[in-house]
């Protein structure tokens, strides 16, 4: 994947900014948090990039800033969005894709529009049947039918609707061993989970982390596509959004990592400890890993919390925030994510469909309408990250706070 260290770096920033945000609103059964939920920064910062190129004012500030990278023509934001779009196309395992509607009415600056796929510009009709329709199916058509329906607010003065699909697989070159895990303690304590198990001797799939937070223990499950997925443990105590962040920080190489062949006996970190054992023949050190699998799915409103996208300047729909976009006053009046994943004997895979709406703002005719053995055990809530192996860009995160039950469908 041929994108440039910058891009990916401002990218795993979103993901450490969001990761708070989304597990904080993820709430567990019977209303104990937090829950699952799974996100992707990667589906959410090309929108971001493209609408900084096409904002002015606070706005353009904000929606720089939360991206990383400066606003503008000439290797800016928008630039590097399209960079990294056409590296996600070419990369096997997963599937991408730009949508753009507009109302017929509504007139594009050419400069902007010129930087997005031509095949991408569809309309929108007015009719909100009509356009939640070809919305849905164009969401379900490019994430393979996981994500179903467009996440986006549909209003009468909604003008623009800029939208991107992101879906990865991967299988596992090896498959886990799948068995009933009956949990001795902690969360999960007295279930039976659909267990994966799997004895290697490459100990270096696994190690522990010093963070800020604590320690934390990764382990990675390498796909044969070049995406990887990295399990996450943290310490009783952290938090999933500290969890998450260590996990970036680990891909970023910012937190010193001990690797498995160096762990001593004994307990060596979260779910993790190493023993000495009695044996007849003078077998290697192996890595014997106890997980569980997980079905995740979740939304996001990313205008409850604007501050972490650079929005809240741009939902202020009492004047226009775009006139990079077009010269008719525009405001963020919808942002939204629908993600899903899966984790299981065989692989992973995981979908998101993300989605801005813009809204006629302040200034227009008064017709309009506008609404508001080392073993490395994961049997307590864990993070997760789905990572490009080459790049160490995250293309997807989440947490398994309520993984499948023995015998689930």
């Amino acid at each position: 994947m041929p994108v440039t260290k910058e891009t990916v770096r401002a990218v795993n920033r979103l993901t450490v900014r969001w990761a708070d945000a989304a597990t904080a609103t993820a709430v567990g059964a019977g209303g104990a948090g937090p829950g699952n939920t799974v996100f992707s920064a990667l589906g959410v910062w090309p929108l971001l990039a493209f609408l900084a190129d096409g904002a002015h004012g606070p706005a353009r500030a904000e929606l720089a800033e939360a991206v990383g990278l400066p606003a503008g023509a000439g290797g800016g934001a928008g630039s590097a969005a399209r960079e990294l779009l056409t590296a996600l196309r070419r990369t096997p395992g997963l599937d991408s894709a730009l949508g753009l509607w507009t109302k017929r009415t509504l007139e594009l600056r050419e400069a902007w529009e010129a930087g997005l796929p031509a095949e991408a510009h569809g309309v929108l009709t007015g009719d909100e049947d009509t356009d939640r329709g070809a919305l849905d199916a164009w969401a379900a058509r490019h994430t393979g039918g996981r994500v179903e329906n467009m996440p986006v607010v549909l209003e009468k003065d909604t003008e623009l609707v800029l939208a991107s699909a992101l879906a990865l697989r991967t299988r596992w070159p090896r498959p886990f061993d799948d068995f009933p895990l009956r949990v001795a303690r902690g969360p999960w304590q007295g279930r039976t989970l659909l267990g994966l198990g799997r004895t290697s001797a490459l100990l270096d799939r696994v190690g522990v982390a010093e963070t800020p937070g604590g320690l934390v223990t990764g382990l990675t499950v390498y796909g044969g596509n070049g995406i990887d997925v990295r399990l996450l443990l943290g310490e009783e105590g952290m938090t999933p959004g500290q969890v998450l962040a260590a996990g970036v920080g680990i891909l970023d190489r910012r937190h010193p990592v001990l690797p498995g062949p160096r762990l001593p006996l004994g307990e060596v970190g979260p779910g993790l400890r190493v023993v000495r054992e009695l044996s007849q023949t003078p077998d290697p050190p192996v890595l014997d890993v106890t997980t569980v699998a997980y079905d995740v799915a979740a939304t996001h409103d990313l205008l409850d919390r604007p501050e972490v996208f650079g929005l809240t300047a741009a939902r202020d729909d009492r004047e226009g925030h775009f006139a990079g976009i077009s010269a008719q006053p525009l405001a963020v009046n919808s942002a939204r994510q629908a993600a899903v994943a899966r984790f299981d004997a065989e692989g992973f895979q995981a979908a998101a469909v993300s989605s801005f709406g813009l809204a006629a703002a302040g200034g227009m005719p008064t017709l309009r309408w506008r609404t508001t053995r080392v073993e490395a055990t994961f049997d307590r809530p864990f993070g997760f990250l789905a990572v490009h192996r080459h790049s160490r860009l995250a293309l997807a995160a989440g947490w398994v706070a309520e993984p499948r039950p023995f015998g689930w469908g």
